[in-house]
């Protein structure tokens, strides 16, 4: 898959793959909002919707309705690195979900490909390459 990085003005980069196109921002340097999330807040998002994914599928496939079930995601930081040093999922369950799928939730929850990610992390090979501007793009 391949991903196209531009940034289309202020302090906004965006991604663009497929028909997709996802939107990060930074707040201003005098205060001013962010139009959308940090590119670290739509990373940390990634985590807790992946095992959404996997929480849903699993309710799916068992016919178990999905209402009044979510995850709460909580970030504790290292405070000798000050990055994210535990991340914890909360699977919150309204008192009629059968008691014999917690465990397998949980299970299902695991399998999320982001979190396999930090498990056996990509290698990243980041370079140049000056790259000639087409006539529409002058």
């Amino acid at each position: 898959m391949e991903m196209i990085i531009n940034f289309p003005g202020g302090l906004r980069v965006d991604a663009y793959f497929g028909p997709f196109t996802v939107k990060t921002d930074q707040p201003g340097m005098n205060g001013e909002p962010a139009e959308a999330p940090t590119p670290f807040a739509t990373f940390l998002a990634s985590i807790g919707t992946c095992a959404g994914i996997y929480v849903l599928g699993f309710c799916k496939q068992r016919g178990l309705p999905t209402d009044g079930i979510r995850i709460i995601q909580r970030q504790y930081m290292n405070p000798y690195t000050g990055l994210v040093g535990k991340i914890k999922l909360e699977i919150q369950l309204p008192p009629e979900f059968p008691q014999k799928y917690h465990a397998a939730l949980v299970r299902a929850a695991n399998q999320c490909a982001v979190k396999k990610h930090f498990e056996d992390p990509p290698e990243f090979d980041v370079y140049t390459k000056v790259t000639e501007m087409s006539e529409s793009e002058e």
